[in-house]
């Protein structure tokens, strides 16, 4: 396992890199870092799914629509790569059969001593409840505690969020508490749930091998 603490010539500790694949209900998972090119196919998703997703997430300031237009998504693209490459972000692109089905991104990344950083994620309305949010995290989270050296991840999720709790607790994330008032998320001040995991609590095995031993996922 990677210290996280040093790295040299540019490049960050587990970045960049294509993780997967694993097979679930839904398909087979993998994840890639995100292109250019992904712009129609990610604005198209976003736009179709609106009603599925602004419940979930920020409130965009300049309104969905412009938010998640495909000429948006080049901005967005480079500020993720820049982070990436600064070592403060992982972002990923979830496919699910080779075609774009959502996005994972660990973010605000630590070193140090601390060595933490948060995870979140967003699935296509249509390929929800087939597994590919939890293999997603798995794989994420395995990677996360293994080259780029992380030792804690945080995730957060509206109480109201039945699916995505489901998905942080089957992963094995345990409930830290409440954070009142946390986020601004369709128009007002929302609580959010916060999960954690440390790498002690992810070992020995990881989280993909347990998702396989326990039947919700399998090596593809």
């Amino acid at each position: 396992m990677s210290s996280g603490l040093a790295w040299e010539g540019g490049r960050h500790p587990g970045w960049p890199v294509r993780l997967g694949p694993l097979r679930v209900d839904a398909g087979v998972v993998a994840l890639r870092p995100p292109k250019l090119f992904d712009a129609s196919t990610w604005s198209r998703i976003r736009l179709r799914d609106r009603a599925y997703l602004e419940n979930w997430e920020p409130t965009a300031i300049d309104g969905w629509h412009e938010r998640n237009a495909p000429l948006s998504w080049p901005a967005q693209w480079s500020s993720l790569r820049s982070l990436a490459r600064r070592g403060q972000a992982l972002p990923f692109v979830i496919t699910v059969d080779g075609d774009l089905a959502g996005q994972i991104t660990v973010g605000n990344i630590v070193r140090g001593s601390l060595r933490s950083a948060w995870v979140g994620y967003w699935v296509a309305a249509d390929r929800a409840g087939g597994g590919v949010a939890t293999a997603a995290l798995a794989l994420v989270v395995d990677h996360c505690f293994g080259e780029a050296g992380l030792h804690r991840l945080e995730a957060t999720a509206r109480p109201e969020n039945a699916a995505s709790l489901r998905v942080l607790t089957k992963a094995g994330f345990r409930e830290e508490g409440l954070f009142l008032r946390y986020l601004d998320v369709a128009g007002d001040w929302r609580d959010h749930m916060c999960f954690a995991m440390t790498s002690e609590e992810a070992s020995p095995e990881g989280l993909v091998r347990r998702l396989v031993a326990q039947g919700y996922a399998r090596t593809a």
